[in-house]
Formats: C-alpha cells, sequence, structure tokens
C-alpha cells in the first residue's frame, strides 16, 4: 500500500471546496494491491489515465475480447484495474474487499461483454459495476453486524490507518460515497455520472453536494 496514485487535479469547474476534496481524493496512498494473477497477464500498478486513452483502440479491444482474445482482456485489465479498485475502496474502504470487489467487476464484465454498447468507454462502465457491488458489499456488512452474535467487520486487519482523508470519506452515507468517487476518481461530470448509474441529474447533484459540503466542512475544521 505504499505507491502513491498520480495527482490528476481537480476536474475543471469544481469549487474550491470541491478542489480541496478532489485533491484528497486523488492523492490518497492506496495502490493497486497486485491482483491475483496479475503478474501472469502483465498488469502493471499504475492506472492508465483516463485521458490517454482512445476510444477507438479500446474499441478494438473490446471486440477482440468479445470474440474470445485473452491477450486483448488482459489489455483491458491492465488499463482499468488500478482505477476500478479505487472507485470500490472509496466506497467500501477495505482494501481486500475492493480487490475482489474490482476483481469481479471484470468477471461480470467478461459475461456481459455481448451487451456492452459498442463505443461507449469502458472505465466507467467497470467502475459502475464495481460501485454498485461495494454498495451490495456494505450493507450485507451492515446486516451482519445488525445480527446479535455476529462480530462487525470494519477495515480488512492488515490495513494501515487511512489518512485523514480517507477517514472522512468512509463516514458518508454509500450513495454519496459511491457519485465522489466517479466524480473524482473517474473525472465524470453529473451528467455522465446520472447517466451511468440510472439516475434523474438533480439527484447526482443532491448526493455530490451534500458529500462535498460534509467534506469540505471537515477538512476546514482540520485546518
Amino acid at each position: 500500500m505504499g505507491r502513491r496514485p498520480p495527482d490528476l487535479g481537480p476536474p475543471a469547474g469544481t469549487s474550491r471546496r470541491s478542489a480541496d476534496v478532489s485533491g484528497a481524493v486523488t492523492s490518497f496512498g492506496v495502490a493497486d494491491p497486485g491482483p491475483v494473477g496479475a503478474s501472469a497477464v502483465g498488469v502493471g500498478r499504475r492506472p492508465v489515465p483516463f485521458a490517454f486513452l482512445r476510444r477507438d483502440d479500446e474499441a478494438r479491444l473490446v471486440r477482440r475480447a468479445r470474440d474470445g482474445d485473452g491477450d486483448a482482456f488482459a489489455e483491458l485489465y491492465r488499463r482499468h484495474f488500478a482505477a476500478v479498485y479505487r472507485v470500490a475502496y472509496l466506497v467500501c474502504h477495505d482494501s481486500a474487499a475492493a480487490e475482489d470487489i474490482a476483481q469481479e467487476a471484470f468477471l461480470a464484465a467478461v459475461r456481459n461483454l455481448d451487451r456492452f454498447e459498442r463505443g461507449r468507454p469502458v472505465r466507467p462502465w467497470l467502475a459502475r459495476i464495481a460501485s454498485n457491488r461495494a454498495i451490495d458489499w456494505l450493507r450485507a456488512r451492515q446486516r451482519r453486524a445488525e445480527t446479535p452474535g455476529d462480530e462487525h467487520r470494519g477495515g480488512g486487519a492488515h490495513d494501515p490507518d487511512p489518512p485523514a482523508a480517507l477517514q472522512l470519506i468512509a463516514r458518508l452515507p454509500a450513495e454519496q460515497r459511491q457519485v465522489v468517487a466517479l466524480r473524482f476518481v473517474l473525472e465524470l461530470t453529473p451528467g455522465e455520472i446520472a447517466a451511468l448509474l440510472g439516475l434523474p441529474r438533480g439527484t447526482v447533484n443532491s448526493r455530490l453536494r451534500r458529500g462535498l459540503d460534509a467534506l469540505g466542512a471537515e477538512l476546514e475544521d482540520d485546518r
């Protein structure tokens, strides 16, 4: 957990408070944990920046992967795993669970490539799968915690204490964590997040605003 992802800065048009949160989110010390089988397909630890991915090149990879080309799918995995892992981690706040969830997102993608809309970017689709599964994981953990005799499972026992900014994000409701992750890890606009999640834009704006207000207030209190 030692390598830091690149600080990409805040998405264009963000407020000063949003920029503070963006800086905290995009510079947090969570590295690709080295998923099982990563060495076999040459998966690196640094994510390929979303802005550098050519849509036509990725469309060819998706077509090849849909036709059963393992090398093409391995390349999609290499490009996107780290970003998908970061989204899952910001939602579930557990590194082991985030790794499992990110890998499950790719497995789900393999099973559903024939239904993937051609020409659309792959990373947001994978991130939607992962973030939804991370929310399901949180809800299941909460149900287990509410069952008498079940021990509440917090963050992974092997995890170091996370940075303060991540501890603040962990206090947000899961739905707010999801939109914050999609906004600042994938740099999607609220409109793109709404389309991706199938939600009204007003709902996304409300969740994002409430999450940023809560995070911004906490960050200001810490100064």
